[in-house]
Parts: C-alpha cells; structure tokens; sequence
C-alpha cells in the first residue's frame, strides 16, 4: 500500500530555481548548432527592429520634409527587401526551435522513465501510480514553453532591452530617463510577485498529481467500485479532489496574472512621463517630429520584450515546479543498485542460504527477525504460515527486491548484494499473486519470461501447465491479441498464462507465490501434474495457502512472526501435532 495516497500532498524538494533552470538549459548543449542559428536569426531579427524606427525618422525628417520621393521609394523598398527576409527567417526559427524542443521533452522523458524502471519496490510502494504518471506526462510537458522561450524570447528580447537603452540616451538622455522611471518600481512588483506565486504552483502541481492519482486508482478498481455501488462515494471524493485542483489553480493564477498588470502600469506611466517630458518640460521646439516618434516607437520596442520576458519569468514560475518533481525522481538513488566491482552470477546450481537475516521495511517494526536456513540445489520449499508472517518477504529478498538490514542472503555462496542484479533475476523465475498480462499477444505475454525464446519453448510451456488447449479455442491462439491487464480472460486463465512465462524462462531457482490460488481444483491437479519434471532438479520456493498443493514439498517452513517456527516435511511436521498441525486441521476440519 503506498504510504503517500492520493489524499496527501507530496512532500517536495525546495531547490533553487536558477540551479533548475541552468540544468534544464543544459539539454540544450546538445543542439548547439541549430541554436547557434537560432541566435544568428533572432540577431538579425533584432537589428532589423532597432534600424526600423531609424529608417522611418529618416523617411520623416529627410525625404517626407525635403519632399525627396525618389530617396523615400529607396528607402521602403530597402525596408520592405529586410522585413520580408524577417519573416521567412522567422518562419525558420519556429521550425528550429519546435524541433529541438520536441527532442529535449523527449530525451527527458527516456530519462525519467529509464530511471524509474531501475528504482526498487520501497520507491513504489510508498506513491501511487498516479503520481508518478503526473511527473513522466503532465510536469514534462509543462517544460516545452520553458525550454523555447529561454532561446526565443529571453536572449533576444534581453539584447532588445539593452540596445534600445543604449540608443534612447544616446539620442536624447532626458526623455530617456524620464521614460525609464517606472523600472524601480516594476522590479519591486515582480520580485513580491515571484515570492508569493512560486509555492502556489508549487501546491497545483501536488493537487494535479492527487487527481491523476485518484483517477488512476478509481479506473483501475472500476469493477470493485461497481459491485459495491460505491460510485456516490467516489465522485464525491472526486469532487473534493477537483475542487482543491481549481481552487490551487485560480490562487496561482490570480498572482501570476499581476505581472502583466504590473508591466501595463509601468508601461503607461512611462509613456505618460516621455510625452509630459517632451512637450512640457523640453518643449516642442527641443525635439523633432521625426525623433519624437521615433523615441515613442523605441519606448514601445522596449515594453514590449520587458512585457515577454515578464512573461517568461511568469512561465518560469508556473513551470519551474514541474522540473523540480522532475529532478527529484531523477535525482532518487536506487535503493538496490550495483556496486562499482559487483561480479556476474554464474549458472545457479540453486543452494540458497540465509545467514541471521533480519529485515524491516520501515525500519521500525521487524518482518524477518533472525532468519537462518539452507537450501540445497534442487529441493523444493514450501513456505506456509498465517498472513504477513514474512514468507513472500523471504522469496523477496533472495531476488533482492529488498536489502536485508543484517545478515547475508546468498546464492551458490555468492552475497546477492555483490554479484549483479540483472544476472541473479535473469536466471530466476519469478510468479507473484499479481498476475499481470500486457497489452499484445498471448504468445508476447509468454515470451515476456525468456525474449528470445522460440515458438516450440512457448508451446511446451503452455502444454507444461495445461494452458495450451484453452489458447487453442481462442479464435488466433497464441496470436490472440489481450486488452490491459488481459481483460476477457478468466482469472484461471490468466493465472496459466503467468504460470507458462514464467516457466519458459528454464529458471535455476523457481519461485512461486500463492502460484494455483485461483485455479479450479481439477486444472490444479493437471497442472501439478504437467509441472512436476520442470521443478525435478531445480531448486524452487512455494508459497501456499492451500496446503494439499505442497504435500510433496521436499521441506515445509512454517512461518510467523518473521521466524522459521517449524521445518520439515509433512508427515513429519504432523507428526508433531505443532502449528503446521494446527493449520493443516483447520484448513480441512469439516
């Protein structure tokens, strides 16, 4: 059960935005070039609007005054040869730009997910699937605007604002200070700004990951839902969960749309000052038609990418949350990792040993406590006991899903903790009370145990535990195609599906889980039947509840309270009229 449900926001991690920020830039170094284009485009698209108001005070002052119309046909027809390249270099910059963008969200999105398969159970077991669904979709698409603006807006919409300041006081330093008064003001308003908006996005995206999660959960337990009649209480939940989401929405909303007023303010004042500066204070005689215009039309070239890069700044607030989250799983170590001089796992001949193993899963309240045993290659073990007495722990924590936290668990005299993961798993077979089916074909499902595995080894698999003749009635066989979570097929049948993937993998050390718990008592014994020389030879662990299934178990261990309280096989252990007994008699007392 994830110990973080959808009723509770997720913790996050506060780091600074510009070291955010600089390390999502640095996706960008790997298109340099077509950056470095970018730039080149948008540098030309800057000096064009810094020459044209130039070129109209000169239309205005030297050939439209000096009625000079041949100089003024010149001078547009030169104005209209560079604005029109303007907007095919445009046209090409977008295109540039959507590219590698794409590419980025891309390459991230591989990342997170890359590294989100090699994160250990404890990881999942403590958020709902939701949540992590909201990071890997919803956060990194939230980055697109972010990663474009940055090169599109930011640099040259900052060397916009530079070169207008720089010819506004070069053409006239009065008017230039006088319509540049507001900036104090307006950077005040956006860093109090800025402060108040980032924890509220910060909250809408704990508040999106809640619904995403509750979605996520409520679909995947529809048919629960529906045979209790408890839709009246689910969308009531949801209710509550969609109106926490709409009211961190227009609360972060609310805030961040005060930059734009706060530019707007700015911006009209400014305007206020330059004109009252100009005709009051100056006087019209001090200043020509042409310039006057001209240092209007500069005003507004340089309010305008003020504007944007407020803009910007606001998506940067909005968006700077999703990266964090993102970051934040990227930066979560795995729990079970290789070591650096981890050695590979030789073929198992399947002795297991566990050493004073004792294990927790909070590190608070011991599930295995002082575990000691040895298996010998080939025996077949039965673990029974009552519930959450520590058995799928033990099979657990010889695939090393979990780390013991003393002890040594050990394979053919090899630590599980230095020889590499990916060579233990792959020559172990593994079949949990989850048995899950993908999306694809029945002989994909199958193949899923061993990916090369030939269209013979799925067959004898399948004929191994008594599935092969339900698949043949399907209408394609082994083509049949199987919806999520292979809906259409019984529980049974999906149970003998995960039973033959999990066989044709020819695992040396066989692990089954509550394996025939939802399988007809007949198919059972047929299935008994059809697996008993794949498990001769090969070392496998069972667990059981239906204790007529393990009678033939080479040893049985009872377990509870996280011991080994018996062991042996079963006419011993009901010769000793001992808890195994007492399960024995209470499972077939009539």
């Amino acid at each position: 059960m994830a110990v973080n449900s959808y009723k509770d926001d997720e913790q996050s991690v506060e780091r600074g935005k510009a070291q955010t920020l600089m390390r999502l830039f640095r996706y960008l170094f790997a298109y340099k070039w077509q950056i470095v284009l970018v730039l080149l485009i948008m540098g030309y698209g800057v000096l064009i609007s810094l020459v044209n108001p130039l070129i109209m005070e000169s239309a205005i002052d030297d050939h439209i005054a000096a009625g000079d119309l041949s100089g003024l046909y010149r001078l547009l027809a030169v104005a209209l040869g560079i604005n029109l390249l303007l907007v095919i270099t445009v046209k090409l910059r977008m295109y540039i730009m959507a590219k590698v963008c794409n590419e980025i969200l891309l390459t991230i999105r591989q990342e997170l997910y890359t590294h989100i398969q090699k994160l250990d159970f404890k990881f999942f077991d403590s958020r709902p699937t939701g949540k992590i669904l909201s990071r890997i979709i919803g956060d990194i698409n939230s980055l697109k605007d972010v990663l474009s603006n940055c090169v599109t807006t930011l640099i040259p919409d900052g060397l916009t604002v530079i070169a207008v300041v720089v010819i506004m006081i070069w053409k006239n330093p009065k008017l230039a200070l006088a319509s540049l008064m507001t900036i104090p003001f307006m950077a005040a308003a956006i860093l109090f700004i800025q402060v108040k908006a980032h924890p509220r996005w910060q909250l809408f995206r704990k508040k999106s990951a809640n619904l995403n999660a509750f979605i996520h959960e409520d679909m995947a337990g529809m048919r629960v839902i529906q045979s209790f009649h408890a839709q009246g209480e689910t969308e009531d939940t949801f209710d509550v969960l969609l109106k926490e989401h709409r009211v961190s929405f227009f609360d972060a909303v609310r805030m961040s749309d005060a930059f734009g007023s706060v530019i707007d303010l700015s911006w009209g004042l400014g305007c206020i000052l330059l004109y009252y500066t100009g005709i009051i204070v100056l006087g019209v005689d001090q200043v020509s038609v042409g310039t006057f215009i001209a240092f209007g039309t500069y005003l507004n070239m340089f309010w305008q990418p003020i504007h944007n890069i407020s803009n910007f700044y606001n998506q940067l607030v909005t968006n700077i949350a999703g990266a964090e989250r993102i970051f934040e799983i990227l930066d979560t170590p795995p729990a079970i990792a290789d070591d650096e001089d981890v050695a590979q796992m030789p073929a198992i001949r399947g002795e297991v040993t566990f050493a004073h193993v004792n294990f927790s899963y909070d590190d608070k309240v011991k599930v295995l406590d002082d575990v000691s045993f040895r298996v010998a290659p080939g025996e077949t073990i039965a673990l029974v006991g009552p519930t959450g007495a520590g058995k799928s722990t033990i099979v657990n924590l010889i695939s090393r899903f979990y780390d013991v936290q003393d002890g040594v668990v050990s394979v053919d005299g090899y630590d599980v903790k230095k020889v590499s993961i990916e060579s233990l798993r792959r020559q172990m077979g593994i079949m949990t009370q989850d048995n899950f089916l993908f999306s694809g074909t029945i002989k994909d499902n199958i193949r899923y145990g061993k990916l090369d595995a030939t269209d013979e080894e799925i067959v004898a698999a399948a004929k191994a535990v008594n599935a092969h003749d339900f698949i043949m009635r399907l209408e394609k066989g082994y083509d049949t195609e199987l919806s999520e979570r292979g809906g259409g097929l019984s529980i049974g049948q999906r149970q003998l599906l995960a039973f033959a993937r999990t066989m044709v993998s020819d695992p040396g050390i066989l692990i089954l889980d509550e394996a025939t718990s939802s399988i007809d008592t007949k198919t059972e014994l047929l299935v008994q039947e059809g697996i008993e020389h794949l498990l001769a030879g090969r070392t496998s662990f069972v667990i059981a509840h239906r204790l007529s299934t393990i009678q033939k178990a080479d040893r049985i261990f009872v377990v509870d309270d996280g011991r080994i309280m018996e062991e042996g096989n079963a006419r011993e252990l009901m010769e000793k009229k001992g808890l195994y007994y007492q399960l024995y008699m209470a499972q077939f007392s009539i």
